[in-house]
């Protein structure tokens, strides 16, 4: 496979599991913030209780999405705890990007199928991220699931109403992608295959394709239903897009 577009940005992501609508809430208001602030500070704002928001915080610490520190000595009584985000590119996802390159290369050189070896590799870390998540009955809710997921990881994904039309706006390995496509995005394919498996009962096929838009890879789930269309630049999952595109299915084995 030949790279022709540049593809997505470069991404980054630390968590490893889906974080809660919750406390995704509580972590966009503190990066919405211009310093560290106090947790009942930050409780105002999100209009929770303070000990809920507490609890946030510390597990985005833990997580680190967060940082927290103490605020300057001011009388008696210990200063209180003040917390600040992260930047994104300071996730500690991105000092993996070069053990990725390394591997990626790896599997290029010594694999006699690296597609298939990279795929295995991608489900395997698919079943790894959504160990213990209890399947959804519910299709769409199963790939709801998986693009928080994928946000979670650092993909920025943006999606149709149904889930089903996604563009990768981001991407945490791109510059290992471009050198090695095969590789890197058959591991994010099988980790898309895996996950979706596993936070949903009933079986749905996917399409990635990889550098298809000069800012995004696409990524088709659900493949054997009729397509709404591929989501317009700019949007978020759930948002529509009303652009319709072929349905095409993939084969076992297909080279993209």
């Amino acid at each position: 496979m030949t790279v022709e577009n540049s593809g997505p940005l470069p991404g980054s992501g630390s968590h490893r599991v889906p974080l809660s609508r919750q406390r995704r809430g509580v972590l966009e208001h503190l990066r919405g913030q211009t310093g560290a602030v106090t947790a009942a500070a930050l409780a105002r704002v999100c209009a929770l209780h303070v000990n809920t928001v507490r609890e946030h915080l510390d597990a985005l610490v833990d997580d680190g999405l967060a940082v927290r520190e103490r605020s300057a000595p001011a009388g008696r009584g210990r200063p209180a705890w003040r917390y600040r985000a992260r930047p994104p590119q300071a996730s500690p996802a991105r000092e993996y990007a070069g053990l990725a390159a390394v591997l990626a290369a790896q599997i290029a050189r010594s694999s006699t199928d690296p597609r298939r070896d990279a795929l295995a590799a991608g489900e395997d870390w698919g079943r790894a991220l959504t160990a213990g998540q209890e399947p959804t009955a519910d299709p769409k809710e199963a790939r709801i699931r998986l693009l928080e997921l994928l946000e979670e990881i650092g993909f920025a994904p943006e999606a149709d109403p149904e889930g089903r039309q996604v563009r990768l706006r981001r991407c945490p390995f791109v510059e290992s992608a471009r050198e090695y496509p095969g590789v890197i995005c058959g591991v994010h394919e099988g980790l898309a295959r895996a996950g979706l498996r596993a936070l949903g009962k009933d079986p749905q096929e996917i399409e990635l394709l990889p550098f298809a838009e000069p800012d995004a890879c696409r990524l088709r789930l659900d493949t054997g239903t009729p397509d709404t269309g591929t989501p317009d630049t700019g949007t978020r999952p759930g948002k529509p897009d009303g652009t319709k595109h072929p349905r095409r299915r993939t084969t076992p084995g297909e080279t993209r």
